[in-house]
């Protein structure tokens, strides 16, 4: 279980590539605190440490993975957020994340609005998922509040510092992103569909 607080930003260093699969080597700040078997949320994907060395990390993405995330697409010199899991008792500040991707969304805009930011997503209108306005949204890991909502389409606005500590600074018109829905939107979504039938 993840808060959505980004901790780093990780480089990837190296790809590798096993039949279906893609190890990524990574490295960042807290390289030398992981250990195997962890689990580390890269861009709000879940992914288990398989093997360190030096300075650099290893997780292996599988082939379902790469089908709904934007994994990919990360090449060597791609940077991605990173979050280790919380701990028991931590202060939970961002919201509930499990770090199970449910689609992907593309970048529509960015508007720079005089020390903040508004990026708006679009992502599939024919979605099961749904997103409130004030309620929250997981994109690329990072825990937000959404600012308008309509079906298929959302949008944040991003503080200096979630701008200047996480990837949103490279972010740019037409790139792909993660996104993992609120986990009670979800069951009450489901819940309604359920008694609908």
């Amino acid at each position: 279980m993840f808060t959505g607080i980004i901790e780093a930003i990780a480089e990837i260093v190296e790809i590798k590539k096993d039949q279906s699969n893609i190890t990524f080597g990574l490295q960042c700040p807290f390289t030398n605190q992981l250990k195997v078997d962890q689990s580390v949320a890269h861009n709000g994907v879940c992914l288990t440490v398989i093997e360190i060395s030096n300075n650099t990390y290893y997780v292996t993405a599988i082939a379902e993975t790469l089908s709904k995330t934007n994994l990919g697409k990360w090449e060597v010199g791609t940077r991605v957020n990173v979050e280790r899991c919380m701990v028991a008792g931590a202060r939970l500040d961002g919201h509930m994340v499990q770090g199970h991707v449910d689609e992907t969304a593309t970048l529509a805009q960015v508007d720079e609005m005089d020390g903040s930011w508004i990026f708006y997503f679009k992502y599939d209108s024919n979605s099961s998922h749904y997103t409130v306005s004030k309620g929250s949204i997981c994109v690329n890991g990072v825990s937000l509040t959404v600012v308008e909502s309509s079906k298929g389409s959302f949008s944040v606005a991003i503080i200096p510092f979630t701008y200047e500590h996480t990837t949103f600074q490279y972010l740019k018109a037409g790139d792909t992103v993660n996104l993992e829905f609120d986990i009670i939107g979800k069951y009450v979504a489901q819940y309604m569909k359920n008694i609908a039938k």
